[in-house]
């Protein structure tokens, strides 16, 4: 095999796969990734044998064929090396790379030696805006459980059904769900539980334009993204009715805008104590406070006006589970659904974010 390529197509190509090496992977050839050279193009495939990433890149093909090769060690070769045009030439197990007057020699492992792509029969397709995707995952993926005790909650769960895609993520305290609207036949109808690493990795290969096919198969799905595919085992099990946990009512219904509402927890929020992290939340007519206090440092307390008739309220809630969903949101202004000091508090934005939050008890 012997291929040129500019230095920083390979290097952008490389970071897009190797991502999902392990640091101590159960076999060798698993630290390696798969180098294939055909056609006018270089495919990089990268896997942990949960996750799978393939990658393609125009390069110039002198002689086809394919090696595996040190992924993390040749991804650091070629960042420090000066742009240019890369040489890889391989002589079995071996390769020689050259760029300007740099020259290395890199052992390899042989290509037979790599795991295969799993086959995808019986597949149900879907075609989903990149930016739809791209906006659920960071709306819900900061709610994922990472107790492994409840491993299906260690995942985000991602339903295709009545004509929307629902993704939806809780750890038990907390619960984050996204909805939109998305085409697809009745038939294709299915529900799995995409596991945290993988979304981590798909959110991360995302674009803002085009569309991801999504196919998936009783234990496996692939997204592909362009000149990028990447597979992933689905988590097996039953994910709990979260729909029971979202209150069907409320006693008062506030908006409150988004940037402000983030910047003051921020600001109270660095008074509270370090072990229970808390902020309450105090509603009177026209006001609301926020207030925080720690023995050991002190209190802060800020207020904002607000548009509020309803009754005096106050409740308690962990600083980082408020702070967290409303990085996520894009929106000018959020509405916060109460009921009293004790019952879940829930933040919406329109149709399409839901967010329900237990509350502290002092």
């Amino acid at each position: 095999m012997k291929f040129a390529i500019a230095k920083q197509v390979l290097l952008d190509g490389l970071n897009q796969v190797v991502n999902v090496v392990a640091s101590r992977p159960s076999m060798p050839i698993l630290s390696n990734v798969l180098l294939e050279a055909d056609n006018g193009e270089l495919r990089m495939t990268a896997t942990n044998m949960e996750l799978t990433i393939v990658g393609k890149v125009p390069a110039n093909i002198d002689r086809a064929g394919a090696i595996t090769l040190p992924a993390k060690k040749l991804q650091s070769i070629i960042r420090e090396m000066r742009d240019g045009e890369v040489s890889i030439d391989v002589a079995k197990t071996v390769a020689t790379i050259k760029c300007n007057r740099a020259q290395f020699k890199l052992n390899g492992l042989d290509a037979e030696e790599f795991p295969t792509l799993p086959e995808f029969r019986e597949t149900r397709e879907f075609k989903v805006p990149q930016a739809m995707l791209s906006k659920g995952f960071k709306c819900t993926e900061f709610a994922i459980s990472s107790d492994n005790t409840r491993f299906v909650l260690n995942g985000i769960y991602t339903c295709f059904r009545d004509g929307k895609l629902t993704l939806v993520a809780t750890d038990g305290r907390r619960l984050a769900l996204f909805e939109n609207e998305l085409e697809f036949p009745e038939s294709q109808q299915i529900d799995i539980i995409l596991p945290s690493r993988a979304v981590q990795e798909i959110h991360r290969l995302l674009g803002d334009a085009g569309d991801v096919k999504v196919s998936i198969t009783h234990n496996q799905a692939a997204f592909e993204m362009g000149d990028t595919l990447l597979v992933t085992k689905i988590i097996d099990g039953n994910y709990p009715n979260y729909r029971q946990v979202i209150p069907s009512h409320y006693s008062e219904r506030i908006e409150l805008p988004t940037e402000e509402l983030l910047e003051i927890v921020r600001r109270v929020s660095l008074l509270s104590s370090e072990k229970t992290n808390t902020v309450r939340f105090s509603f009177s007519p026209d006001k609301m406070e926020v207030l925080s206090s720690a023995a050991e440092l002190g209190e802060a307390r800020e207020e904002m006006p607000i548009d509020y008739k309803g009754k005096d309220l106050l409740i308690t809630f962990n600083a980082d589970f408020i702070i967290a969903p409303l990085k996520a949101i894009s929106e000018d202004s959020i509405v916060l659904d109460l009921i009293d000091q004790s019952s879940p508090g829930v933040i919406r934005v329109a149709d399409e974010f839901l967010y329900v939050l237990m509350p502290m008890h002092n």
